[in-house]
């Protein structure tokens, strides 16, 4: 039964991405001479996304600490990564942020097309010139004004337990002396395996967001990276019961 449910589910995707495309599109057009930081596209794209969860019966998303989400300003976002759909409940914050993701993402037909659209961030895995060049745009939208969203793990983890964090978002907050912001993402890591397209099981996710850290509290770089770290896996380990 869940094989044919999901099968559904992604025949669904694949039949209104275009539809959506087509509007993204249009909103693009339409607000590129007063919107630079294309936050109107985002919040459109941010819609998108939560349309695929509102219309799975297994999905059931919740979001806290929207506080500590400026609405303007720069910062840098930081969330664990163990599922596909993480990126779908992080679309649920509704706050203009421009993602970080790898570079194969932006080949998708429709979704990745609207990610070059919103001015998301490409980055090859492990090629240092592409790293270079990801942390040099990350740095030209936080100048601009814009918080840009890591997966300081690189890549989902394979097995739920959180892996090392790269210092990559962490130079940046330091550098550029901008909030950064611990995300803990809870229970999506059974939804999706990395290597299939059947859902498992009912998710019921968390997005929890934590209190901002000032990088200037913090001697370096590694000690920012760790300490972040810490709390999202502190977090994860006392997932909120309400």
């Amino acid at each position: 039964m869940l094989r044919v449910l999901s099968y559904a589910y992604w025949a669904l995707i694949a039949v209104t991405c275009p539809l959506f495309f087509a509007g993204a599109l249009l909103i693009w057009l339409v607000t590129l001479p007063f919107d630079r930081r294309k936050v109107v596209l985002h919040q459109y794209s941010c819609a998108w996304a939560v349309f695929f969860i509102v219309i799975n019966p297994m999905w059931k998303v919740r979001v806290t600490g929207r506080e500590h989400l400026k609405w303007r300003g720069p910062a840098v976002l930081a969330a664990n990564h163990a599922s596909l759909i993480d990126i779908l409940v992080l679309f649920q914050l509704f706050r203009p942020f421009k993602w970080v993701s790898k570079a194969e993402n932006f080949k998708l037909p429709f979704i990745g097309w609207n990610m070059h659209l919103n001015g998301y961030v490409s980055l090859v895995r492990g090629d240092r010139e592409s790293i270079m060049k990801m942390l040099e745009e990350c740095s030209v939208l936080l100048k601009k004004g814009s918080p840009v969203l890591f997966f300081p793990e690189g890549t989902r983890s394979k097995d739920g337990n959180l892996r090392p964090f790269k210092d990559g978002a962490f130079s940046l907050a330091r550098q550029h002396e901008v909030p950064l912001v611990p995300i803990a993402v809870h229970g999506t890591g059974s939804a999706l395996p990395k290597h299939g397209m059947v859902l498992k099981e009912h998710v019921d996710a968390w997005v929890q967001i934590l209190e901002p850290m000032d990088p200037a509290d913090y001697a370096s770089v590694e000690e920012l990276r760790d300490v972040a770290r810490q709390r999202i896996e502190d977090a994860l380990a006392s997932r909120p019961t309400a």
